[in-house]
């Protein structure tokens, strides 16, 4: 999935590693930690901020690479970022990161 988007103009994101629940945990998978002791699952958070235009391919790209085609592949969610700021010199905008 990178490549691809990395292919289509993405050149940054964030990845998270983490555990969550929801309507679906695998069952050979389900176990619970000492943050955590229900039953949950594994799993990876992709945050990428690119411009309005881009949102619904970048999309796209996901869904079509990411999909396995059973339950708990995730969900995708489209936000808008109301401001964008440059810690190491206060910089705003959108060329913060573009």
């Amino acid at each position: 999935m990178y490549k691809e988007l990395r292919h289509h103009g993405v050149i940054g994101m964030t990845v998270f590693k983490g555990e969550g629940t929801g309507r679906y945990i695998d069952p050979n998978k389900q176990h619970g930690s000492l943050d955590f002791p229900a039953m949950h699952a594994e799993l990876i958070k992709i945050e990428i901020a690119a411009h309005d235009k881009d949102a619904s391919r970048i999309a796209d790209i996901i869904q079509k690479k990411a999909s396995t085609g059973t339950e708990g592949d995730g969900i995708i969610f489209i936000s808008s970022i109301d401001e964008a700021i440059r810690i190491k010199d206060g910089t705003r905008g959108p060329s913060v990161f573009f």
